[in-house]
């Protein structure tokens, strides 16, 4: 599926959005086939086009490098359009909110990383102007590529599978506007609420969640492994049931197996605990496994940064194939 409808831009030495020329970029993405040429002035130093990157970063590049903001508000003469960041919820059409789908409707370019772009319905991506996608670890420089466009008239969509407030760009998007000397009333901003991975994944287990809970992401791209450890430790030794994102992958093996490591330090080995890979896709699987056999599983496809985990407290069970987290009523009346 082409995910831009410009034609390539690459010799032009002005922004098509009103931003200067020296914030002008082209940004190809490795794994869409095509190349998806910014449109609004994203900045050059934001590029992520790379032949060796695994992330869509420029190789020579570091993390500070993607983080530069380019243009800023002064340099857009236009009328500033609308900015909203939605959330697609699971990843299903149907599992997207009628809010959502009417949001996406209405807004003439939509942004988003590769994967999201294609769980977008048709009737969404036959409808937009223009789409931008950026691949894995693209988050800045698309985030930004998102607010120049709506800095330069524009009403612009900013994607993301779940929620746009659970480990996603809702709150780098406020940050960037900021550092632009721009305002998120300016904009317009909104934010369009999904279903997080943590209420959808629930659902296809049962009811793990119903009492006091917490999530933890195991990526430590953004947040230090000492951090993370420490909010496992936390969580693990209260009563708190656990969601636990971005679980595994080829170069985090070690986070996983110390999370393990964690929750079977504080939580009986029998503890249950819900896994499912890929919730709303062709290729969902679904498990409820106990704690102790939670290790081995890093070793398979079942466990990847698609799958989410739930792990119950001390008084989570397993009742005709579903995780039970009872909520106290039965403290309290009769039944």
């Amino acid at each position: 599926m082409s995910t831009d409808n410009t034609t390539d831009a690459s010799t032009e030495t002005e922004s098509k959005c009103g931003a200067s020329s020296a914030s002008s970029s082209t940004e190809t993405t490795p794994d869409a086939g095509d190349d998806t040429t910014s449109k609004c002035g994203a900045s050059s130093s934001s590029d992520s086009s790379s032949s060796g990157s695994s992330c869509g970063a420029s190789a020579s590049s570091d993390s500070e490098e993607e983080e530069e903001v380019g243009a800023t508000v002064d340099d857009f003469d236009a009328e500033p359009g609308q900015l909203i960041a939605v959330g697609l919820g699971p990843g299903q059409p149907e599992g997207m909110t009628a809010r959502a789908r009417s949001a996406l409707l209405d807004a003439e370019h939509i942004v988003g990383y590769t994967t999201y772009v294609e769980l977008l319905p048709d009737e969404v991506t036959e409808q937009a102007e223009d789409i931008y996608n950026t691949p894995m670890c693209g988050e800045v420089s698309r985030t930004e590529e998102a607010i120049d466009r709506a800095l330069a008239g524009n009403d612009v969509a900013i994607i993301g599978s779940g929620d746009p407030n659970v480990y996603a760009l809702a709150g780098l998007a406020l940050e960037i506007i900021e550092s632009k000397g721009a305002t998120a009333t300016m904009l317009d901003f909104d934010v369009v609420p999904g279903v997080p991975a943590a209420q959808s994944c629930a659902a296809r287990v049962g009811a793990p969640l119903v009492n006091d809970t917490v999530s933890i992401s195991l990526s430590d791209h953004l947040t230090d492994m000492p951090t993370i450890e420490s909010r496992l430790h936390a969580a693990a030794k209260e009563g708190f049931t656990i969601t636990i994102y971005n679980p595994w992958s080829r170069k985090r093996r070690d986070n996983y197996e110390k999370c393990c490591e964690i929750l079977l330090e504080h939580r009986d080995p029998e503890t249950p605990v819900g896994v499912v890979h890929a919730a709303g896709r062709e290729d969902e699987q679904v498990e409820i496994v106990e704690l102790g056999d939670l290790p081995d599983l890093g070793e398979t496809d079942l466990v990847d940064m698609t799958t989410t985990l739930l792990v119950g407290n001390e008084d989570t069970y397993v009742w005709d194939d579903r995780m039970v987290t009872p909520r106290g009523y039965e403290t309290k009346y009769d039944y």
